[in-house]
């Protein structure tokens, strides 16, 4: 039997359809997953906290290889329960070329079943999904950047 909070934090699945999502982020105002399909693959990257070690490192290396991401046409979008002001002292800190998510009322970390139990922050957890707007990949963890090309430059 399933419990409400289990029912409630259900990872997508490989070949789900990936929630919807339309937030605010920095710098681009709203962002909706809708506006890619048909267009782009995305990597939605959620990730627990602006400014610590891990999620630094981790979304400088998809800046440092944004262009290489966009060759492969993907989007990478970061999301965090971070505010946009924070999410926006972060990308300036840092030079980030990304869009960063603000899922401050935690609604897309609980619609893809990534947010931390007792807490407002996401795990790390990519999502790979396609221009169909198709879950094709779920990563734990942090995978470098050569994997998730290999990934998406695979996608059809």
């Amino acid at each position: 039997m399933t419990t409400p909070r289990e029912a409630a934090l259900k990872v997508p699945q490989v070949g789900e359809q990936a929630p919807k999502i339309k937030a605010q982020a920095y710098p681009s105002g709203t962002i909706s997953l809708d506006e890619f399909i048909g267009k782009k693959n995305v990597i939605l990257a959620f990730y627990p906290k602006d400014m610590t070690p891990g999620c630094t490192r981790e979304m400088c290396s998809f800046s440092a290889d944004s262009k290489e991401f966009n060759n492969a046409d993907t989007q990478v979008l970061g999301v965090s329960c971070d505010s946009v002001a924070s999410h926006e002292e972060f990308s300036r800190k840092h030079a980030l070329t990304i869009p960063l998510i603000a899922d401050q009322d935690t609604a897309i970390a609980r619609a893809y079943g990534v947010l931390r139990e007792g807490s407002d922050m996401a795990s790390r957890v990519l999502f790979v999904i396609d221009k169909k707007g198709i879950v094709r990949h779920v990563f734990e963890g942090m995978p470098n950047n050569a994997e998730l090309l290999e990934v998406v430059r695979g996608l059809k």
